[in-house]
């Protein structure tokens, strides 16, 4: 018996050695294929762009190029003004040029057809890279508007938040998006939290990386009484606990109470000596951002405070509020002028 587990054991190594040489070969041929696109994007992008080429020389040299290589795939016309899109788009930015092999060719396509301004793409490229998405985790961030609620987002923290790191204001959502979840119409915290815990890689997605998950109702000991905080997470980068407290209502000031007494159990009990004070999300089915504003100004846990949405947003509402909040910021008279 315990020959056959070492045996095992060794089989497993071989078998991740190969696995590890195959990621390795494909992001090399990835990487070859997206240098061999950026080039010949260029290439048509400089023929175009100087009045050498139209659209029937395109042609020509997507039906030139099917002749010489029958079996090759992706460079009709239309993939041809693909390449010079990516390489148009991407050109004149000095700090995303090392970054573009780094994702796959699909991915790109993705970003390219499904997002309009420069800032959007970029936004996205640079998570993907990060978060190593799927193209259906792309597409699902893209659809959810992740772009547009991260620019509106008006995050509700309290001040020993920001003390803490900068990078804190990165990580958390002001509103989060479970379209995922198949809730019961009249559904309550335990609904929330079990749907939750259900969907746990579709969650881990919409929290964003970084997060590893602990439990649910993580029990806490004060005295001759139990606690119990609703979803416990660690975070890697920031090196710290985060708890999330689930509310099927609107916030209310009360609510923080309850959140600052886990943290305080939790630094004190639980948070190892290496790793910093112990974050806590307060996650609610709404807001109101005056409420929440005084609530936060004398709170001296790190705690924020989020809603979450069970429909995806419509993703024109929120451009449309990007595009006021572009005007607004047009229009914004100088200190000088004033």
């Amino acid at each position: 018996m315990e020959n056959s587990r070492l045996q095992h054991n060794d089989f497993e190594k071989i078998v991740n050695l190969i696995e590890q040489t195959r990621t390795r070969a494909y992001q090399a041929v990835n990487k070859e294929l997206v240098n061999l696109y950026w080039q010949v994007g260029k290439f048509v992008y400089d023929k175009v762009n100087d009045g050498n080429w139209g659209e029937g020389t395109v042609k020509q040299l997507s039906e030139y190029i099917r002749s010489r290589f029958p079996n090759l795939k992706g460079f009709s016309k239309r993939g041809l003004y693909r390449m010079k899109q990516f390489y148009e788009t991407y050109k004149d930015n000095p700090k995303v040029l090392p970054l573009v092999t780094q994702l796959t060719w699909t991915n790109h396509i993705t970003i390219l057809s499904k997002c309009k301004s420069l800032e959007e793409k970029e936004f996205y490229l640079l998570l993907a890279i990060k978060e190593k998405w799927s193209k259906r985790e792309l597409i699902r961030q893209i659809d959810s508007g992740f772009f547009e609620r991260t620019m509106l987002a008006d995050k509700k923290v309290s001040p020993p938040v920001t003390q803490l790191q900068q990078y804190v204001g990165q990580v958390f959502k002001d509103t989060y998006v479970f379209e995922f979840l198949d809730l019961p119409e009249n559904y309550n915290e335990k609904d929330l939290q079990k749907a939750l815990v259900n969907n746990l890689k579709k969650f881990l997605l919409e929290l964003g990386g970084g997060f590893s998950f602990i439990g649910q109702e993580y029990r806490l000991q004060v005295g001759m009484h139990d606690y119990y905080i609703d979803l416990l997470f660690f975070h890697r980068e920031l090196q710290c606990l985060v708890a999330f407290e689930l509310k099927t209502t609107d916030f209310k000031p009360e609510y923080l109470g309850q959140l600052n007494f886990y943290m305080e159990v939790l630094d004190a009990e639980v948070k190892l000596p290496n790793e910093n004070p112990s974050i806590g999300v307060l996650l609610c089915k709404g807001k109101d951002d005056e409420v929440v504003k005084f609530a936060m100004r004398r709170n001296l846990s790190p705690t924020l405070i989020a809603e979450y949405q069970t429909k995806l947003i419509d993703k024109k509402l929120l451009q449309q509020k990007m595009h006021e909040l572009y005007q607004l910021l047009e229009n914004k008279p100088d200190e000088e002028d004033e």
